[in-house]
């Protein structure tokens, strides 16, 4: 899952993208109204984490952007503002939650979870296909009900194409998602072969009835086998 951070305290950017960083998520910061601008034009996230008060301009025209280009990204304001107005204002405009500083990095936690729930999962806490049970919170996936052991990669891409089931995933919208802004450090994608490889060999040995197809020349696709 991944997490853009909109704040502009240095040091609460970096405790709250350690923080999501230990939780398995791909976390990146945006310290200012035109960096946010420009990550969310360029780049998909499953959450925003949004202050209101920022550098250039309010969080809240940020916001603004992100319902007229139609982005679904899930968008938690985070903010020292507490008044009714601003919060009806940033729910108004399409935020799903809003969390006041000071606030404890639990309860940001508990709120990121609380929000993929109810969109990316339909409000349940595991996603399931076919005899394939996936547990993002507790970062766990079963076949069959027997535990398939995953490294941290292996299990943030599972996910993703999950979510994406059936769909096509660019390769590079896979790197963005799993990777992050690292991503961008290499300069060819080759590296997610060996991932999706070895991906594609623990779930065959563990007996799951779905497969990861290649689209030759642009991505891969979960189906059902």
């Amino acid at each position: 899952m991944k997490v853009l951070v909109v704040e502009d305290e240095p040091g609460l950017a970096e405790v709250i993208t350690r923080s999501l960083e230990r939780e398995g998520f791909v976390a990146e910061v945006a310290k200012d109204r035109a960096t946010a601008l420009h990550k969310t034009a360029d780049h998909q996230y499953d959450v925003i984490l949004l202050d209101i008060m920022l550098p250039g301009g309010s969080g809240l025209d940020v916001l603004r952007q992100l319902k007229h280009d139609g982005m679904a990204a899930n968008v938690i304001i985070i903010s020292a503002k507490d008044s009714l107005d601003d919060k009806l204002a940033g729910l108004d405009l399409g935020a799903d939650d809003y969390l006041t500083k000071p606030f404890h990095i639990a309860e940001l936690h508990a709120r990121v979870r609380s929000v993929l729930r109810r969109k990316a999962f339909g409000g349940a806490a595991t996603i399931s296909v076919a005899n394939l049970m996936c547990d993002p919170e507790q970062r766990r996936v079963t076949v069959d009900g027997l535990e398939l052991p995953l490294h941290r990669k292996e299990f943030d891409m599972l996910t993703y194409f999950l979510l994406n089931k059936g769909r096509l995933v660019s390769r590079g919208s896979l790197a963005e998602h799993v990777w992050g802004d690292h991503a961008d450090e290499s300069a060819d994608l080759d590296f997610i072969y060996s991932q999706i490889k070895n991906l594609r060999k623990r779930l065959k040995q563990a007996g799951a009835s779905v497969e990861i197809q290649a689209v030759y020349g642009i991505g891969y696709k979960l189906v059902e086998a």
